[in-house]
């Protein structure tokens, strides 16, 4: 059946639930935001039960559908848009519901709107969205800032090191959910990690890592990331080989370590487009 732009096959029934919602786009550096969201879908065995209709909420001339052709035949035409899954957690008092999704393109008010509907319907208390922004911080570092809707809420995000987001400027989707959530009396939550912006063209998994930790925390269920670990002590230290022996990006990188020692590390300028940055698939044979 379809509601309001959101097919569903069949409504799960759930505890009290926590969505957590990832999408890519405009806040998604690193692939931090989708890629947490579809770590969570694979670790959690998450099951979809809906998907978001692509004609409403996305311009095709944006995010233009993705196709396969084989000999002169088309075997794969996919549109933008995402899925909605559930996840029923034995050890825990709440369920997950996992939204990964492409940043809509258009009608965010309706799409919020909507999506807190069905929020109401599968018995969603709190919503966290997740962004991810390229930022002065080291490849080493594993920084999290965050918005919440009670300051309760904020208090346990500072316990786990979520720092408070004090911000002016342009907005994504998230913003618009965290409005509107709060508008209809839900817990948003609004987290964003900081990636290293000399470090492109790979995931952050220590990041993924620390970002999972905080979400199990919030939604008060087990997850276990010591694959995230492993694949980041190996990764890591390809970063800090490809780093020694190029003296350019290690002057960069001992530039923002000194500016974060001397307290001003957050007024660096950041990189911009034809600056030096780690391009991994330069560096690292192909998988």
């Amino acid at each position: 059946m379809t509601s309001h732009g959101f097919k569903i096959s069949e409504l799960p029934e759930l505890k009290t639930s926590v969505l957590i919602a990832g999408f890519g786009g405009w806040g998604n550096a690193a692939d931090i935001s989708r890629g947490m969201a579809a770590y969570l879908i694979r670790k959690l065995e998450a099951r979809r039960f809906a998907t978001i209709d692509p004609d409403v909420f996305y311009r095709y001339d944006v995010l233009r559908p993705e196709v396969d052709i084989k000999d002169g035949a088309l075997i794969r035409f996919d549109p933008p848009g995402g899925s909605i899954y559930s996840v029923h957690i034995d050890a825990g008092p709440n369920d997950l519901v996992v939204l990964e999704a492409d940043e809509p393109n258009l009608q965010w008010n309706r799409f919020a709107k909507e999506l807190f509907s069905l929020c109401r319907k599968l018995g969603v208390k709190t919503v966290i969205t997740l962004g991810s922004m390229y930022d002065n911080v080291l490849h080493s570092d594993r920084i999290i800032s965050g918005i919440a809707s009670h300051e309760d809420v904020l208090s346990m995000l500072k316990q786990k090191g979520v720092i408070p987001i004090s911000y002016q400027g342009p907005g994504a989707v998230h913003s618009t959910l965290q409005f509107e959530g709060v508008k209809q009396g839900f817990q948003c939550i609004s987290l964003w990690c900081h990636c290293p912006y000399y470090l492109q063209n790979t995931k952050h998994y220590g990041l993924l890592s620390h970002l999972a930790g905080v979400l199990s925390f919030m939604g008060e269920f087990e997850l276990d990331t010591q694959d995230l670990e492993m694949r980041w002590k190996t990764l890591e230290s390809q970063i800090g080989e490809i780093i020694k022996n190029s003296g350019e990006l290690q002057a960069m990188v001992d530039n923002i370590r000194q500016a974060k020692v001397r307290g001003i590390w957050q007024d660096l300028k950041k990189s911009t487009k034809g600056e030096k940055v780690i391009d991994l698939t330069d560096f690292l044979p192909p998988r």
